[in-house]
């Protein structure tokens, strides 16, 4: 059994931890972030950190203290360390944005409910922008799409780290329902084929995006 508690990370100090509470494609409700207000100020936690995947980090928690705030605040923990899918990244798009030319919170919303905490080599990062101006960072995702007026294009391979890649396109002009299943069996090639710990950029390197479409296109 571990030593830490669930849903927890160990921080620089040693001594006190960081937890992510699941926000799905970044959307947050009142009574969401009234419990966040509340965890807050009751266990005095000195860092709460929006994270790069539209999450809040609660950060500087004492260690006997993150059993009850778990419970106190009532959402699912955001995973943030384990080998699975870790969130889906979505714009506004059509929600509330001019320049959304397709529904990315609702694709966004419908890709994480599919595939949200799915076991694979390595984490995996999602994004879908509504327009091609890709405000949620769909070209340096490990799987990324965004809207066009024919509709969506997918892309895979990206990423932001220290050996950052542009991800390569794999298809265009595809409905919502061909954006799933396109996720679906990219998820499953790579499931099956990369090394553990292989992020989808090296993956990707490592097999030839040519190798890749003829896989699962």
């Amino acid at each position: 059994m571990s030593e830490h508690p669930k849903g927890a990370i160990l921080q620089r100090d040693k001594t006190t931890y960081a937890i992510v509470p699941r926000t799905p494609v970044g959307l947050v409700s009142v009574d969401d972030l009234e419990g966040i207000v509340k965890v807050v100020r009751k266990y005095e936690i000195p860092v709460v950190k929006i994270t790069s995947g539209q999450r809040f980090a609660l950060v500087g928690i004492k260690k006997e203290d993150v059993d009850n705030i778990w419970k106190d605040l009532g959402m699912d923990v955001g995973k943030a360390t384990e080998l699975c899918l870790h969130y889906v990244q979505a714009c506004p798009g059509t929600a509330v944005c001019k320049f959304g030319v397709q529904d990315s919170l609702g694709l966004g919303m419908e890709i994480e409910s599919f595939f949200y905490g799915l076991d694979l080599p390595a984490k995996v990062k999602i994004g879908v922008s509504g327009c091609p101006f890709c405000c949620a960072e769909s070209f340096v995702r490990d799987i990324g799409v965004f809207g066009k007026k024919n509709g969506w294009t997918f892309i895979v391979g990206g990423s932001a780290a220290r050996r950052p890649r542009i991800g390569d396109l794999m298809a265009e002009n595809l409905s919502k329902d061909e954006v799933i299943d396109l996720t679906k069996r990219s998820l499953e090639y790579y499931g099956d084929k990369a090394k553990k710990r292989e992020r989808m950029a090296r993956f990707v390197d490592r097999i030839g995006i040519e190798n890749v479409k003829d896989a699962i296109l």
